[in-house]
């Protein structure tokens, strides 16, 4: 599977045009770096110091969808749904 494959689509989690700050967008900005830094991370695998930013990188993300959860149900499922992600 290549990058292009799973690339994210950012203006589909802007709630309006010069949105930056909404946690849908958020998630979305970090869910395209992870997946970024997971491909250079299969290849480099004694990069620690990448590691560690990955690590930081899920962990605010998480923090991100919790805080979705907890106010509002549609957005949060709509992220899962639309990034392919597990919970």
């Amino acid at each position: 599977m290549k990058m292009s494959d799973k690339t994210v689509e950012l203006k589909d989690y802007k709630q309006h045009e010069n949105d930056t700050g909404s946690a849908d967008f958020q998630v979305a900005v970090l869910t395209g770096r992870i997946r970024e830094l997971t491909e250079h991370l299969k290849i480099h695998k004694k990069d620690h110091s990448s590691r560690r930013g990955l690590l930081k990188m899920v962990a605010k993300r998480r923090k991100l969808l919790d805080y979705l959860k907890a106010h509002s149900e549609e957005r949060y499922q709509a992220c899962l749904k639309g990034l392919e992600l597990r919970r």
